[in-house]
């Protein structure tokens, strides 16, 4: 056996991880007896209102209690978090705590929350020390996390599989994240029974999320082409491979079959919902590890700068564009620019998503026409300009675009202001 060339230029090595799942019909209620088997007493179960509203937060709770647990509930996660937000759940946490464990339950808002309070409860630091860079300063945990079991009640950002979380950073109009393996949770359980009552609006909001994790994750930059890396300056996302494509590829297959089920009947339809739920999860295996690239990082400034606009199935006091939709809004446009850098991936994601679509005599069509059929079927809205911009506000929208280096450095094709503008203008109406 001979060593590697020590003065290998390329890349030859991809990581992936993932955390234990525990998937099926009633898996929530076995909470309990899954945080019992680690040394822990005192547990918070951190939520959104909507979320604890509807008794779900309580009734794990209640599995807590039955295994001698000490558990209580902070119910003020913000949906679409912000660096405000974080810093109040945290806030509540030092107060309340010392905390032994935390279990997040909700979408990728209570998620995301729950992995910032533990980070920020186990380590000192403010909440910018970790936030990306060039936003913060990006620093590493400096050490292990409290457990965390992630228990996702909508089909769609795959937090419960991902070691980052997403906010808001208000003051620059900016979304941006923390990314670090340690941010990943300790056990994922998801429960398919827990999404039936989600409106059909935000089932799907929240399942393009899942198309887009899958798509960009699939038509990323393949980790062999980027520069060679030490172990220390291994990152989150480290491209394309072999591991999560087979992901990526049976979530994009489950939401070709129960996508649209799920959002016209989701309340009825169990098995619809449960293929949604393994789509999610699935997904965010796979991006989770390969990254993501233009759609999310265009996502950021259309959520970051949204002005007047209020989606139907969601909280009626603030304007927010969600995030499956902020993602989805520019994602015909995105795919149209990187198909030449991998034509054969953006077909095979246009069979697996579309199969018995229309073969249309432009290759470079096919993936964004089958995501233009969905995204009208489904209800979601018809560009940037349905959410309230123009193409005037496109050079405003520009810079919070290239601020997400983490994920435009996984695109497949070089891509900078000019054409990220580009995409933006033509993506003010898809259809």
């Amino acid at each position: 056996m001979t060593m590697p060339d020590a003065q290998l230029t390329e890349e030859t090595i991809f990581t992936w991880g993932a955390p234990p799942l525990k998937f099926g019909a009633g898996a929530s209620d076995e909470i309990g007896f899954d945080l019992a088997q680690h040394d822990v007493r005192r547990v918070l179960v951190i939520t959104d209102p909507g979320i604890a509203r509807t008794g779900i937060a309580h009734r794990i709770a209640d599995a807590l209690h039955r295994y001698d647990l000490t558990a209580e509930i902070f119910d003020g996660v913000h949906v679409e978090p912000t660096d405000d937000s974080f810093t109040k759940a945290v806030g509540y946490a030092t107060e309340q705590g010392p905390w032994d464990a935390f279990v997040a339950v909700g979408g990728g808002s209570a998620i995301d929350t729950a992995k910032a309070v533990n980070l920020l409860t186990s380590h000192p630091g403010e909440l910018m020390d970790y936030v990306n860079k060039p936003v913060g300063l990006a620093k590493p945990p400096p050490g292990q996390l409290k457990p965390l079991v992630a228990v996702p009640t909508t089909a769609g950002t795959g937090s419960e599989s991902t070691a980052m979380c997403i906010l808001d950073v208000l003051s620059m109009k900016v979304k941006t994240g923390i990314s670090h393996w340690r941010l990943r949770p300790t056990l994922a359980v998801v429960d398919p029974l827990l999404t039936t009552s989600m409106p059909p609006e935000v089932t799907a909001s929240t399942g393009m999320d899942v198309v887009c994790h899958a798509l960009e994750s699939y038509t990323a930059r393949d980790y062999r082409t980027f520069a060679r890396k030490k172990p220390e300056e291994r990152v989150t996302y480290c491209g394309a491979n072999p591991v999560s494509d087979l992901w990526c590829e049976k979530a994009m297959t489950l939401l070709a079959s129960s996508f649209r089920k799920a959002v016209a009947d989701g309340a009825n339809d169990v098995d619809a919902r449960m293929d949604m739920m393994m789509a999610a999860t699935f997904a965010g295996m796979g991006f989770g590890n390969a990254g993501v690239h233009i759609p999310h990082a265009n996502a950021y400034p259309i959520a970051g700068m949204v002005t007047d606009y209020v989606p139907a199935g969601y909280p009626p006091d603030e304007p927010m564009v969600p995030h499956g939709q902020s993602v989805s809004l520019t994602a015909p446009e995105a795919f149209r620019y990187t198909f030449p850098a991998a034509p054969d991936r953006h077909l095979r994601a246009a069979e697996l998503l579309g199969p018995g679509a229309e073969k249309l005599d432009d290759p470079a069509e096919q993936l964004p026409s089958v995501l233009v059929d969905l995204m009208r079927d489904i209800g979601i809205p018809n560009g940037i300009g349905a959410v309230g911009f123009s193409e005037s506000d496109v050079p405003d929208l520009v810079p919070g675009t290239m601020k997400q280096q983490r994920l435009l450095a996984t695109c497949p094709r070089e891509v900078g202001e000019q054409e990220i503008a580009d995409i933006l203008r033509k993506s003010v109406q898809n259809w």
